[in-house]
């Protein structure tokens, strides 16, 4: 069959080949692309491309669908709001009171209150809360699960009292959404009921991927400590599937909308009381001076990001007509592969259609350094996200991958970012005791991992899904995982080959012409997906795994092409 030139998935896509350019316009204008990440990390967010490149030991991936700027008419560029404060009262204090209700991951946010200074206290009963001064609420996973563990533990009417207190107050991601009366998520659920209006999913049907994933501008609406640091060109890290709308009912509330196909909430201040949609720990600098603008808003380093703030607002009104660069900016994602080296050491390795040996000599095992080392070099070179693959996780036991889940945690120390781990997410057996992929996902995420790459294990549970009909089973890896943790904390890893065909009617899988003749002169191709690291086929294609995963929950999907893997050319994704 050929292949349907309209999208087969939704989920955001990363494409990944073997080391050269494959956006067209990226080309014209990186000339030096193998110089300077930091530079390509700046060039990237400003130019179009649809595709991706590899650099070294990383690769460098943007989504195949894009959401475009706001008309004009929305965008509100042009007047910046006063820097003047939401509210003055501020307690002086350095402990925050962080709410962390074993959901996810919050070791990032942990990790950004100490860099900026601040003690944290852990909510352990609900008194805890009434005695807060500052306090920070994390939201990770589904909305309904996140209210029942409120409920259980007896936290809401605290909350609501500290909120409607006046005490400050930050929620984060769903933080923001269970300030709401409620949302459609898992079938509805009432929340906190503080901000009129309820939570509802972005509509597929925009023609845009569903989870919101990347980095994205705000359009301010009044002034704020919180964003004072932020120019409307700056962007922040957003990873969700379901968002507030603004409107009459809760216009004291709305601080900042951002737009993905139609205007949602992006950040609300109402008094000390304050929550971002998006995830500041995971913004990079802009980030931290966000968490700053909470906590310290007078002190002089807020000032200054202030200023900083004000003097690219200044530079970005006065630019050339046609330069406006908001919207969902392309990602830069460093993917690491990591596995330990003959000494037992883990190294960031290369490979050549995934042999990761030298060509010559003993045939150690390639090292371009350590992980964590790497990770925070790209990171300060510009890098939007860092995945750590575990090229050989299918071989251990996950839980016992000590020395990955301390470099999830070091990494998170000292890196911004989002962190994707992959490598042995899936459930096994051990000394006669089961153990589901959600508790090792679990303890990912609690070593500082957002999001899990799963990979032969959905190509598995994708055989098993075409075998009962289409049908999913609620019990794979990916739906376990999705539905604790949202859509947007799975990523499937499908690496595909190509398998040479003379006429596509020799199979029933979908076929493309070739970009390159087979060895019996073939024009036509199509890509058979792989387990344990490339080493075995199976019968589906890509195309079909796509499909399957994103009907059990994924919501990225990384593409590789073992072909062209290490080869420095352009792989036909």
């Amino acid at each position: 069959m050929l292949v349907d030139s309209r999208p087969v998935v939704s989920a955001p896509v990363w494409a990944t080949d073997g080391g050269a350019c494959t956006g067209v316009c990226t080309c014209k204008r990186l000339k030096a692309v193998l110089c300077s990440l930091e530079s390509l990390a700046t060039a990237l967010k400003h130019i179009p491309c649809t595709n991706s490149t590899r650099i070294g030991a990383m690769r460098l991936s943007v989504p195949t669908q894009q959401s475009t700027c706001p008309s004009t008419s929305t965008c509100k560029h042009a007047a910046r709001p006063s820097r003047q404060r939401c509210v003055s009262a501020r307690a002086a204090g350095r402990e925050v009171t962080l709410l962390d209700y074993g959901a996810g991951n919050v070791r990032s946010v942990r990790n950004a209150i100490k860099k900026l200074g601040y003690s944290i206290k852990d909510v352990e009963k609900p008194s805890d809360i009434a005695a807060a001064d500052k306090l920070i609420f994390p939201g990770v996973g589904t909305f309904g699960q996140a209210m029942d563990v409120l409920k259980s533990r007896g936290y809401i009417q605290p909350l609501v009292d500290h909120i409607q207190s006046g005490k400050p107050f930050f929620g984060i991601c769903l933080g923001l959404q269970l300030l709401f009366e409620g949302s459609t998520e898992s079938g509805g659920h009432e929340g906190l009921g503080i901000i009129k209006g309820r939570v509802s999913a972005f509509d597929p049907a925009r023609g845009l991927p569903v989870p919101h994933i990347g980095w994205n501008t705000l359009d301010q609406l009044k002034s704020s400590d919180l964003l004072a640091a932020i120019a409307p060109q700056d962007r922040v890290y957003f990873v969700h599937t379901y968002r507030a709308m603004p409107s009459e009912a809760n216009a004291d509330w709305v601080l900042a909308t951002s737009h993905y196909g139609e205007d949602f909430v992006a950040a609300v201040c109402n008094g000390n009381a304050m929550a971002t949609q998006f995830h500041p720990e995971k913004s990079g600098t802009a980030g931290l001076e966000i968490l700053r603008g909470f906590l310290e808003p007078d002190s002089a380093e807020a000032q200054a990001a202030a200023n900083a703030a004000n003097s690219r607002q200044l530079a970005f009104v006065g630019g050339a007509p046609g330069t406006d660069v908001r919207g969902l900016a392309r990602r830069v994602i460093a993917c690491l592969d990591v596995r330990s080296n003959d000494n037992g050491d883990l190294v960031v390795t290369k490979g050549d259609q995934y042999d990761v040996r030298e060509k010559e000599g003993d045939r150690d095992v390639r090292n371009l350094g350590k992980p964590v080392d790497l990770a925070a070099r790209y990171f300060a070179e510009g890098a939007d996200e860092v995945a750590f693959l575990n090229i050989t996780g299918f071989r251990d036991c996950p839980l016992e991958d000590l020395p990955m889940l301390q470099v999830l945690q070091n990494a998170s120390e000292r890196v911004f970012v989002p962190l994707t781990v992959g490598g042995g997410i899936r459930g096994f057996s051990a000394q006669g005791k089961d153990y589901p992929a959600l508790q090792v996902a679990s303890e990912y995420f609690r070593s500082g991992a957002d999001k899990v790459s799963i990979g032969s294990d959905a190509v598995e549970a994708a055989e098993a899904y075409y075998a009962a009909g289409c049908k999913t089973t609620g019990t794979t890896a990916i739906e376990q995982i999705s539905r604790v943790y949202g859509k947007q904390a799975v990523v499937v890893s499908i690496d595909p080959r190509r398998v040479y065909v003379k006429d596509p009617s020799e199979t029933r899988h979908t076929c493309i012409k070739a970009s390159e003749p087979g060895p019996q002169e073939e024009q036509w191709c199509w890509w058979q997906c792989t387990v344990k690291g490339g080493r075995e086929g199976r019968d589906i294609d890509a195309i079909e795994l796509a499909k399957a995963v994103e009907a059990m929950g994924a919501g990225e999907i990384m593409l590789n092409c073992i072909d062209k893997d290490g080869k420095g050319q352009v792989g036909q994704l």
